[in-house]
């Protein structure tokens, strides 16, 4: 049976999902990093009237038009605190930064191109022009305006704007709950003593933190051990938490203890695809169980996290509503650092170091090795260099394509 390319079985999990989860209304402080369930427009007009941009005096432009020009002060402006009185032709206010320009004023004069004197009038030693470090009205943004679109997962800069819009809650989705299964009698947690068979369970900890950086809430629902009646136990169990998309890890190849795929089956698991034409990552299943989005991860770590990489963070991103998620995960140009031979069928991504160049593309590099079970190197890593199927051999110094790590984890 043909492997199913990389890119027709990202379209296939997309297609699967049936749209974005609900939305909710969260207080500002705790929406960062939320996706925004709606488009977001502006409470008011920022800034509301017009500001002075610096500290010195409001003038009108005219009156200074031949220096050095004397004018009276005739009050003060203070941000939170401004002059409420008419400027008239020979007056002055002392203005500070971000304070209400009085009426009939049009320019700031800063105060070193000024001279107070102690009658309570001041020298003006610079002509402005009109405008001259003013800050007009809705110069930021106007009431009405939409600033902030839906599906943007909410950055720092994306807070202070939406308070600045005086707004105090946000609507954003509703977190995608993952529900995480690894299965296996060889498995032990972290801090529990091995067998002699035995190793140590890390995958449930990356794909928590590969989905929580995707803006998802994992369930961690434990190991499953090597048995139908137990594999469908922790998944019933797992069902029970109301999750959004359930994950195993492990299982999904084709040995008499690889029990995933027969268990669920028998529960009305409708298979999507097994195995894709990728390294690493082929023994890869897909699928609906109910209105549950199925993914069967390798049980290798490299593979399990190359998978999330590329399917399930795209899934939570498509039921954040992200318009972006078809597009996976972004691809950036590099300058390959090695020689490399031609790949077999399957699209390649191998750990890699990039390196910046002054005034170029990155340098990357692959690692000798890529087994799939070596954790060390992807902890090295910064990026995935992507080959192509059957792309041909590739000499150092030519162009290729990554995924930088920073991205994604």
């Amino acid at each position: 049976m043909a492997l199913l390319p990389v890119a027709d079985a990202l379209a296939q999990v997309l297609a699967s999902i049936d749209g974005p989860v609900p939305e909710e209304m969260v207080p500002l402080a705790a929406c960062h990093g939320r996706s925004l369930a709606r488009d977001l427009a502006a409470r008011r007009t920022q800034p509301p009237f017009a500001v002075s941009a610096m500290d010195g005096y409001a003038v009108r432009a005219a009156d200074c038009a031949t220096i050095p020009a004397t004018l009276t002060v005739i009050g003060e402006s203070a941000a939170g605190r401004g002059y409420r009185g008419d400027i008239g032709p020979g007056e002055a206010v002392r203005i500070f930064t971000g304070a209400p320009l009085p009426t009939s004023a049009d320019a700031i004069v800063i105060q070193e191109d000024t001279q107070a004197r102690d009658d309570g009038r001041v020298d003006i030693l610079e002509a402005p022009p009109v405008g001259h470090y003013v800050r007009p009205a809705g110069l930021d943004f106007a009431q009405g305006a939409i600033l902030l679109e839906a599906g943007r997962a909410l950055d720092a800069g994306d807070i202070a704007l939406a308070a600045a819009m005086n707004h105090a809650s946000l609507p954003v989705r509703r977190k995608p709950r993952v529900a995480i299964i690894a299965t296996g009698d060889e498995l032990v947690l972290p801090g529990e003593e091995p067998g002699p068979d035995q190793i140590v369970a890390s995958n449930i900890y990356a794909l928590a933190a590969i989905i929580t950086r995707a803006g998802g809430e994992a369930i961690d629902c434990g190991i499953a051990r090597d048995t139908r009646a137990d594999v469908l136990r922790v998944v019933e169990t797992a069902r029970a938490s109301e999750p959004d998309i359930l994950i195993t890890l492990g299982g999904a190849s084709v040995g008499a203890h690889d029990l995933v795929q027969e268990t669920l089956s028998g529960i009305g698991l409708e298979l999507g695809f097994w195995r894709i034409a990728m390294r690493p990552g082929k023994p890869l299943m897909h699928g609906k169980l109910g209105g549950l989005l199925f993914l069967g991860l390798p049980g290798n770590p490299v593979s399990a996290m190359v998978c999330a990489i590329l399917f399930l963070t795209p899934a939570i991103r498509a039921l954040l509503g992200d318009p972006l998620a078809p597009h996976g995960a972004p691809r950036h140009p590099a300058i390959l650092g090695i020689d490399l031979k031609a790949n077999d069928k399957r699209e390649d991504y191998m750990r890699a170091k990039l390196t910046p160049r002054p005034g170029g593309l990155p340098l990357v590099e692959p690692f000798a090795r890529q087994d799939s079970s070596m954790l060390g190197h992807l902890a090295r890593a910064n990026a995935l260099l992507i080959r192509a199927p059957f792309a041909p051999e590739a000499k150092a110094g030519e162009p290729v394509d990554y995924l930088r790590l920073a991205d994604i984890f």
